[in-house]
């Protein structure tokens, strides 16, 4: 074999180790990005169908209910509700009342299956997105 063919040969495979690398690495990302939806997207059936997503809104005054380490809750902002169950420890300022962004999936029921609960940590936090789907709730619910 010519160097120069050599040399052509070490180019290609390198470049088809970089092209499968980077297939590996944007598959990997794809598959934790979690999408952020709010509780009127999902009623509007503008959820991920199949995949994990993230929704946030307020925990709504009396819907905790808890069977030994699985939670009740519903999810709202205020316009829509979702009920949400869990199981696991959830964080220490998850209360009703209050805000969170929970990841998990939605079944074909309409409930939320959780895989991870996030609680706001002060008075003063809430995700961006949260709080716009909070403000945008109110001024539709206050049109009607």
């Amino acid at each position: 074999m010519k160097p120069r063919h050599k040399r052509a040969a070490i180019i290609i495979g390198a470049l088809a180790a970089i092209g499968i690398a980077a297939v590996l690495i944007l598959n990997a990302l794809n598959s934790n990005i979690a999408l952020y939806v709010t509780p009127s997207e999902v009623a509007a059936g503008n959820a991920p169908q199949g995949q994990a997503f993230r929704i946030g809104g307020m925990v709504k005054d009396g819907s905790l209910k808890r069977d030994g380490l699985t939670v009740h809750f519903v999810i709202t902002d205020m316009a829509k509700d979702i009920p949400v169950s869990y199981t696991g420890i959830l964080p220490d300022l998850f209360k009703e009342g209050k805000g969170a962004v929970i990841q998990g999936r939605l079944e074909p029921n309409g409930q939320f299956v959780a895989s991870e609960v996030l609680a706001k940590h002060d008075e003063n936090y809430m995700p961006p997105q949260a709080k716009h789907a909070l403000d945008q709730a109110q001024k539709n619910g206050n049109k009607q």
